[in-house]
């Protein structure tokens, strides 16, 4: 692919997403009262681009046209929401995890015999 075509394919993905997203957060905002479900701050004017759309299950390409998967979130309590989950997801993965040694040998087995003087 030609740098050209390559960046012409470029724009237009961006193209594609912004409109998509532009698509179902102008929906979310006719749906929904200007307002953060997490901090209650109300948002108005200039001040509306600060809240943000999140999808519950964040599944980006699930849009409901009730917004059932969505909620207004101003960006820093998106932000802690998605952080949340993240921290979540570290501590179940970390939770499945054995105790101890995943290696199936120790690599310094008998390294005292090894290191004496003569050997």
């Amino acid at each position: 692919m030609s740098t050209t075509k390559a960046d012409q394919f470029l724009a237009e993905a961006r193209k594609d997403e912004q409109q998509r997203l532009a698509g179902y957060r102008e929906k979310a905002l006719k749906l929904f009262p200007h307002v953060c479900g997490r901090c209650t701050r109300e948002f108005e004017g200039k001040k509306l681009r600060e809240l943000t759309v999140h999808h519950r299950d964040h599944n980006h390409d699930n849009n409901p046209p009730d917004g059932s998967n969505w909620e207004l979130l101003c960006i820093y309590c998106h932000d802690q929401e998605h952080m949340r989950g993240l921290n979540q997801y570290q501590t179940d993965n970390s939770a499945d995890r054995q105790s101890g040694p995943t290696l199936g040998h120790s690599p310094f087995a008998n390294l005292a015999q090894r290191l004496k003087p003569g050997k």
